[in-house]
Formats: C-alpha cells, sequence, structure tokens
C-alpha cells in the first residue's frame, strides 16, 4: 500500500544515491526493454538484436564501454543509464531514467550525479546535455541540478527534426 499524504496524496519515495558503474551487455539488453508513455515514447531505444547486430550506440562493445555507464539505486538494481559523449572540451551528457522511476523527484539528483561523474572523468571539460524544448519535466530537473539553457537550435533526432535547448552545468553548482 503507497503511503500517503494528510491531503491524499502519494508520499514520494526517497531518493536513491545513485551509483555509476560500467554498462554491461545485459544492462544494455535491459535497457532496450524499456517502454515510455507518450510523449517520451520517442526516446525507446531499437530491440537489443539489431543494436548488437549494428554496433549501435551501446550495442558496440568498445563504444559501451568508453561512452556508456549504467546508474543503480540502493539496493543495486539497473534504474536508468548515462551517456559521457566527447566533444572538444565538453562532456555531452546523454540520460535515461527506467520508465517506472520517472515522476518520483528524482531527476535533478540523477543529473546531477551524472555530471559529478563527468567532472570527475574530465576535470577540465565543460558539462552540458540536449534536451528538447517540449520537455518541461525535464529542464526544471535539470535547472534544478544545476544546468542553464545556454542555446537553443533545430537538428534531426530518430523521430524527426526536433527543437532543442543545450543546458550547460554550472561549475559552481557540482557539489
Amino acid at each position: 500500500m503507497t503511503a500517503r499524504t494528510p491531503d491524499h496524496r502519494p508520499v514520494p519515495a526517497p531518493v536513491p544515491r545513485f551509483r555509476i558503474v560500467p554498462m554491461t551487455e545485459r544492462d544494455g539488453e535491459t535497457i532496450c526493454t524499456w517502454r515510455y508513455p507518450p510523449p517520451c515514447d520517442v526516446y525507446r531505444w531499437p530491440p537489443w538484436e539489431r543494436m548488437a547486430a549494428a554496433g549501435i550506440e551501446f550495442g558496440d562493445p568498445d563504444i559501451r564501454a568508453r561512452q556508456y555507464a549504467s546508474v543503480l539505486d540502493d539496493e543495486g538494481s539497473l534504474v536508468g543509464y548515462v551517456q559521457f559523449f566527447p566533444l572538444a572540451g565538453v562532456v555531452r551528457l546523454g540520460l535515461g531514467l527506467r520508465p517506472d522511476c520517472c515522476g518520483r523527484g528524482w531527476g535533478a539528483a540523477f543529473a546531477r550525479a551524472a555530471a559529478q561523474e563527468a567532472a570527475r572523468r574530465a576535470p577540465d571539460a565543460e558539462i552540458d546535455l540536449e534536451v528538447e524544448t517540449w520537455n518541461e519535466r525535464a529542464i526544471r530537473a535539470y535547472r534544478k541540478a544545476g544546468f542553464e539553457i545556454e542555446d537553443r537550435y533545430d537538428r534531426k533526432a530518430e523521430h524527426g527534426i526536433v527543437s532543442i535547448y543545450c543546458m550547460v552545468m554550472q561549475k559552481d553548482r557540482l557539489h
């Protein structure tokens, strides 16, 4: 039974202490099964067999080892992933939280944990991420984590041409 506040709203689950670990092939296979409700359903990955056969993203063992990490909760369960995409002087984050973990108020802590790991891996690099401009919930979480919008542009995505904000982590907010 879900605990409720006096006005009958669910009590939010405590935010876990996220642990970032190397992504295994099994984690990648699991992530490919995640399905988000609309409008976030555009963020699903292709089937694992296709990713592995084509060597796409974390389906390629080299890319997986260099750029991807799994995110575990306090019990060691897979709750998300992070991509640390290297650019000149920048680490661009790609973030994915397991669908049933979305909407729990974990977004800011999740994004901050990813940014802290990026800063550990590349101390002198700027840390940024891209977010579609319609995704207000993610934008709020990223702002709360310490990211600020620094640019807006359109780019091609799997689901068409999308309007993007580039958000940059403010170094004074990393800790």
